[in-house]
């Protein structure tokens, strides 16, 4: 890494980004262009750490937007003083009710799958439960017949 910039290799390997995913958020504006000097791209300590806040937030399961109003709180943050907490907490609370119904759903793929599955070991089904499933036929766990 240099004063000039580093390329977007250093910068994936840097911030654990695939290089296609660096390029995508650069084009949608998640990170400023980057310099150039012919071909290749250079970026800056900066550009790293702005990568690597969007992969944090979208490994808590922040959308591109959520995240967008998230690096614009916590610029505006760092330029003014301001307090944006209250902001970011909203965000935070609405992406939190989309993670426990996101939840839901898994424990209820769950609880089809785990249907489906012991209902392989079983006579009374007739077919094959799992593709059953797969094909809208749901049925009650304990006799294996379809709800």
């Amino acid at each position: 890494m240099t004063q000039q910039g580093f390329p977007i290799g250093a910068l994936s390997q840097q911030c654990g980004c695939n290089i296609e995913t660096i390029r995508y958020y650069e084009r949608i504006g998640l990170i400023p262009r980057a310099d150039r000097r012919g071909r290749y791209r250079y970026y800056t300590t900066g550009d790293a750490d702005r990568l690597r806040f969007i992969k944090r937030a979208r490994a808590l399961g922040f959308a591109i937007e959520e995240i967008r109003n998230l690096l614009r709180l916590a610029k505006s943050a760092s330029n003014s003083g301001i307090d944006a907490c209250a902001d970011a907490k909203a965000i935070a609370q609405s992406n939190l009710q989309i993670v426990k119904a996101r939840l839901e759903d898994l424990k209820r793929m769950e609880a089809v799958l785990t249907d489906a599955i012991g209902a392989c070991d079983q006579d009374s089904f007739r077919g094959c439960p799992i593709l059953a499933a797969l094909s809208g036929t749901y049925w009650t766990g304990e006799s294996g017949t379809p709800a």
